[in-house]
């Protein structure tokens, strides 16, 4: 776990550029430290090499003027977004900025520069013109370094990082990373969920049981069409239960029977244990889901239904 940021990006450090600096100011830049391009395709003919020398002298001076800017704002750690219309960076910009010790760092994709701008507590500069002091984002520390036989570039001791932290996960191949990635966005989904509504519910379809059983009883006080859905709905959370069954490779029929019979004579944290492959206190075995995860799931369901009753016809169409 790293308390700042995490690139995956490496420095370009073609020109030997620096791939550590301290007391970093990172400046987020969304323009391209390379010569303009023409807005239209098109040719430009040299005849002699006087005019070659000009268009070479022209395209220093332009890149070093753009360096030199960089420079005056105290920027030391460049972030460079990643460009589609032209090259972000040249050899001959990479140069200068190696020459002036700035750490270069492109291709950073517009979808993180958001992100990065909240976390480092800096500005998206789109124009040079703008690269200002107060936009700059400061850090203790940017370096690059090895993990295994890869490199990553990180930021620590971030000034203004806020609640940013992040998890580096390795693994022997991406079958691997993908399960890591998986298992650890479930994690912080549930954490959400407990932040969002601070209520944990018993696990092993206690509570969807309960419903089910509640319903029931309520449906036989009730009268017409409305006696039979309110039946329907207590019978439909008993899929639950009966699927969790199922991929526990239980027999489903006889454990949902045996668990609303429990509940029936007033257990109210019966539920499915997995591992036993019979029914337990679910509490007891520290077995709990986020409330919020139910609920979500029986209002999703019941709009899904609504929305279906809600079509007179089908219209086919060829």
């Amino acid at each position: 776990m790293v308390e700042g940021l995490v690139f995956e990006q490496h420095v370009s450090k073609s020109a030997s550029g620096p791939t550590r600096v301290t007391n970093a100011k990172v400046g987020l830049i969304q323009f391209c430290v390379s010569p303009p391009k023409t807005d239209m395709e098109s040719n430009v003919v040299v005849s002699d090499y006087a005019q070659m020398d000009r268009i070479l002298r022209e395209e220093r001076n332009y890149i070093l003027q753009m360096v030199k800017k960089i420079k005056a704002s105290g920027c030391n750690v460049l972030l460079i977004q990643k460009s589609i219309l032209r090259d972000a960076v040249t050899e001959l910009s990479l140069h200068y900025l190696a020459k002036a010790k700035i750490m270069v760092i492109k291709d950073i994709e517009r979808d993180d520069i958001e992100f990065i701008s909240k976390t480092l507590g800096c500005l998206p500069i789109s124009h040079i013109d703008h690269m200002k002091p107060e936009k700059l984002g400061s850090a203790g520390l940017a370096e690059e370094v090895n993990v295994g036989s890869e490199k990553i570039v990180k930021i620590t001791e971030i000034e203004k990082r806020g609640r940013t932290t992040t998890v580096l996960v390795r693994g022997s191949n991406k079958l691997v990373l993908g399960e890591a990635e998986r298992s650890l966005h479930d994690a912080l989904c549930v954490v959400k969920c407990l932040v969002q509504k601070r209520f944990l519910v018993a696990g092993g379809g206690a509570p969807e049981i309960e419903v089910s059983r509640g319903l029931a009883s309520w449906s036989k006080t009730l009268e017409g069409t409305a006696s039979y859905c309110v039946r329907a709905f207590a019978e439909a959370f008993e899929a639950v239960p009966y699927t969790l069954a199922e991929n526990a490779g239980l027999n489903a029929i006889q454990i949902v029977t045996e668990l609303k019979a429990r509940h029936a004579n007033g257990e109210l944290h019966a539920g499915i244990n997995v591992r036993r492959g019979c029914i337990t206190n679910i509490y007891e075995e520290n077995v709990v889901q986020p409330l919020l995860v139910s609920t979500s799931a029986i209002s999703l369901a019941s709009e899904c239904v609504r929305m279906i009753l809600k079509i007179d016809d089908v219209v086919p169409v060829r």
